[in-house]
């Protein structure tokens, strides 16, 4: 069964994920830490899973839940590295995909900023997320699920 499994603490586009599978046969599961404990309803093909609040929790769960025919969601380049050789596509939230090719660079890139910001550096934070960056991942992730998951009704 193909499932949208969504890092969930920081997502910002966890309510166009299951507005754009509604209706697909596709489920959604988003994990989230305790601290970002939410009373909205979602809808039946949307499952919510809480877990602790400590270090790299999230990301545990979302290694132990994955399948390989699953797509993951999440802006943490350090978990998409550890998923790349389980699910079927790893995203980032921003619309590219994670692959071999640009993983160790992002990694290396994040390394470089933390060993700066060790040495008493500082380093812009990430640009604001914009309706560009909603449109521009909704594009690729709609694609992504009718070109994989949804080939079979065609």
């Amino acid at each position: 069964m193909t499932q949208v499994i969504i890092d969930g603490d920081a997502c910002p586009v966890t309510n166009s994920i299951i507005e754009l599978t509604k209706g697909t046969g596709i489920f959604v599961t988003v994990v989230r830490s305790f601290s970002h404990f939410s009373t909205v309803i979602q809808p039946d093909h949307v499952n919510v899973i809480y877990v602790d609040d400590g270090p790299d929790a999230v990301d545990y769960r979302i290694v132990k839940l994955v399948h390989s025919d699953d797509l993951v969601v999440t802006q943490d380049y350090g978990l998409a590295s550890l998923l790349l050789n389980k699910a079927k596509i790893v995203m980032h939230h921003k619309g590219f995909i994670y692959n071999q090719e640009n993983i160790n660079t992002l990694l290396e890139q994040r390394h470089a900023s933390a060993q700066f910001r060790k040495s008493g550096g500082r380093t812009k934070g990430p640009a604001a997320f914009t309706e560009e960056d909603v449109s521009k991942f909704e594009s690729v992730f709609s694609s992504l699920i009718h070109n994989y998951f949804l080939k079979t009704e065609d």
